[in-house]
């Protein structure tokens, strides 16, 4: 954590980014290849007609990625520290 007084590192910005597990699922197809490439989306898996990954920062790539498909449910939870589930 930086001192009273001084500028945040990128470092110590990256360290308090949220982070989120999050679950969609979809009517039709999934827009998989999108979700993988958004920014700040990691560890994506597909099971049918649900989507699950780690979204890590701004849910704005994420959810840009969703654009066009159709959306049934989504959820998310904060991620624990260290990748625990």
């Amino acid at each position: 954590m930086p001192r009273s007084g001084s500028r945040p590192t990128l470092a110590s910005m990256n360290q308090h980014l949220p982070i989120y597990r999050v679950e969609v699922t979809f009517v039709g197809s999934l827009p998989t290849r999108q979700v993988e490439r958004a920014s700040g989306v990691s560890d994506v898996v597909v099971d049918r007609q649900h989507l699950r990954c780690v979204v890590r920062g701004s849910v704005q790539p994420f959810l840009e990625a969703l654009y066009g498909y159709e959306v049934i449910t989504l959820a998310s939870s904060p991620a624990l520290p260290g990748g625990q589930q």
